[in-house]
């Protein structure tokens, strides 16, 4: 019997996860192979997840939960595979599995085992960060940032950073909440001092997934009275141009009246002097 080995998959919360357990170098004849896959806690009530016995799949000592979710990569088993493919993973099958290969020819005997170990992840929805709206006068004032996230597994780790320095701030709170389907979602604030050019970080962290994303905040320098009252001069004078060109039109059109009235009575005129 070789030695025991064992490995960790991850899987995402819905997709189909290969549980591996090989053993290359040799052809086997299905008819002597028999291939077990249980759950390797020998506290479960019910812990075949598959079998093959003799070439043909055995489904009458198979967990109910495991039905019609497995599948063994029949074009490989005489080569040595016989990795298990989990269909349409959940929370539930986040275990330790053994898979045990036996071989029948004089006697039978153990010819290789394998120990995986699934754990599932789910990825973290885009963060969305919420800002303060303030005033170019609030500096120095107490401002709240809040940062949620959604849909993600296992919990997060969430950091607040102040990109101006790189320094991390401590959360003001953090508040992760588990959902019907597994998955959790988080929400946290940050409580700071105003300054003129804030630039805040929300960042949430999967590490079973190595996935990091953020979302930025950046303070913009407000307009001063001094930019608004130019605003308000220009609207002024866009307001006088438009009036001045209305004025335009309405002279453009009396001209051309007055136009049309003497040329018409220039033609009269003429028609009753040729008579």
């Amino acid at each position: 019997v070789t030695a025991l080995e064992e490995k960790i998959i991850i899987s995402k919360l819905g997709d189909n996860a290969t549980l591996s357990c090989s053993y290359p170098g040799r052809e086997f004849s299905l008819n002597s192979l028999r291939v077990y896959w249980q759950i390797a806690d020998d506290q479960e009530h019910c812990s075949v997840v598959h079998a093959l016995i003799s070439g043909q799949d055995n489904e009458s000592e198979q967990c109910i939960h495991f039905k019609n979710r497995t599948q063994l990569p029949w074009y490989r088993l005489g080569h040595g595979n016989f990795s298990l493919l989990l269909l349409n993973v959940s929370q539930s099958d986040e275990r330790t599995y053994k898979c045990v290969v036996l071989q029948t020819t004089e006697y039978t005997r153990v010819i290789h085992q394998a120990q995986v170990v699934l754990r599932l992840a789910a990825s973290y929805s885009q963060p969305i960060l919420s800002g303060p709206i303030r005033n170019s006068n609030s500096t120095g004032e107490e401002v709240t940032f809040s940062c949620r996230s959604g849909n993600g597994y296992p919990e997060p780790n969430v950091y607040w950073i102040n990109r101006t320095d790189n320094r991390h701030l401590p959360p003001s709170e953090l508040k992760i909440t588990p959902h019907a389907d597994g998955t959790y979602s988080v929400f946290s604030t940050l409580k700071v001092k105003a300054t003129s050019d804030m630039q805040i970080e929300c960042s949430i962290e999967n590490k079973r997934l190595q996935e990091n994303i953020s979302a930025n905040y950046t303070q913009e320098k407000q307009s001063n009275g001094s930019s608004t009252e130019t605003h308000k001069d220009l609207e002024k004078s866009g307001r006088g141009a438009q009036a001045a060109g209305i004025i335009s039109v309405v002279i453009l059109i009396a001209l051309l009246a007055a136009l049309t009235c003497w040329l018409w009575k220039q033609r009269s005129s003429k028609q009753r002097s040729s008579k």
